[in-house]
């Protein structure tokens, strides 16, 4: 497969030669904008029906079904629902927080997911720490939805964004654990680097107990981070009406429904690169013809197929088991995940240095 990075060099050169470099790279960074912000909305879009779909399926329904061939256009209808809703204006609240809170999120969402691989060249950004910045830049989510408690000025809300506080921050240490654990197999931290280190074998199989140990680890931490059932307590309906962002309205509100929906895509993006070699075919040492048929299918099918097959995993957890306390919830992260993740990485570490895996 051509690594695409030709294409967007020839294009890079061709703008240069009819105007200022900073002008071309403008230009760029414009269309690339654009690009990202197009994706991610209809991904979203996608996402929703998706969900409807599945949940349908799960509970014997038939789902979204009125508006377009088989319910095809109902997310579509509900964009256009949202984007013409007003955006109420409250009293009693602190009106910058109040404002500045949805964009937190949904800036957090875009940045992580602009770091994702769809293709060997097709990504915006690649450089020496880019799974340490996906991490960073997915951290400032949780400060848009402690804002967004604090700021609206009801006792609700401000226990949603607490508990998601509490949840997301301890989830995040399961998450980077699980991150490293696969960092070190690895040996970089560039996320071409990471995809490219799978190219005879993807990691779920190279790295054997220990990488199917962070991938658990990180499926369960993951569903917890996007605030999804069965770990949905920040947005438990029948305790808290919406949770932390029950004061939205409008678009405002559309922001934490699209980067709730686009989270699920990036956990699901970025375990499919960790573990499951990204936009890599797989392939199979020794088995060139098989290996070879295999590279026929484009970089971008596969990533997007291991990122929806994850997806439907993490939705299955959803509608399959119920809400947890709050207890029991924290008790998981800091008395089971968190020490098995720590004797994980030690055990790979040992791994690596002894040249046990594959």
């Amino acid at each position: 497969m051509q690594s695409l990075s030709v294409n967007t060099v020839w294009v890079n050169e061709w703008l240069t030669q009819y105007m200022p470099s900073w002008l071309a790279t403008t230009i760029e960074c414009v269309v690339v904008g654009v690009g990202i912000l197009l994706v991610y909305a209809l991904l979203a879009l996608f996402y929703i029906y998706y969900e409807r779909k599945l949940c349908a399926a799960f509970q014997c329904r038939l789902g979204p079904n009125r508006v377009g061939p088989m319910g095809l256009l109902q997310s579509f209808a509900d964009m256009f629902k949202m984007l013409i809703k007003e955006i109420i204006t409250l009293n009693h609240v602190d009106q910058f927080l109040y404002a500045l809170a949805p964009y937190l999120v949904i800036i957090a969402s875009v940045l992580a997911f602009a770091v994702l691989p769809w293709g060997d060249g097709l990504q915006i950004i690649d450089f020496n720490i880019g799974i340490f910045f996906l991490i960073a830049v997915s951290s400032i989510g949780v400060l848009g939805i402690l804002l967004a408690g604090w700021s609206s000025n009801n006792k609700y809300t401000l226990i949603g964004s607490l508990r998601a506080g509490a949840q997301m921050v301890s989830y995040e240490l399961s998450i980077g654990l699980s991150v490293i654990t696969m960092v070190c197999l690895a040996g970089t931290m560039t996320v071409g680097g990471i995809v490219a280190e799978q190219s005879d074998l993807w990691f779920i199989f190279k790295g054997h107990v220990p990488a199917i140990i962070a991938f658990v680890i990180y499926m369960i931490a993951g569903t917890a981070e996007t605030n999804r059932g069965p770990f949905d307590l920040p947005e438990a309906e029948s305790e808290l009406t919406a949770g932390y962002h029950t004061e939205y309205s409008g678009m405002h509100f559309g922001f934490y429904y699209l980067a709730e929906y686009l989270n699920l895509f990036i956990v699901s993006g970025v375990a499919a690169l960790l573990f499951f070699g990204g936009w890599m075919p797989f392939h199979i040492p020794g088995w060139e013809t098989f290996n070879n048929i295999m590279d026929f299918i484009p970089g971008t099918i596969w990533f997007l197929g291991k990122a929806f097959v994850l997806s439907f995993v993490i939705i299955w957890f959803k509608w399959t088991f119920p809400r947890l306390r709050i207890d029991q919830l924290l008790a998981l992260e800091w008395k089971y995940l968190l020490p098995i993740n720590l004797v994980n990485l030690v055990l790979m570490v040992l791994i690596i240095i002894f040249g046990w895996h594959f």
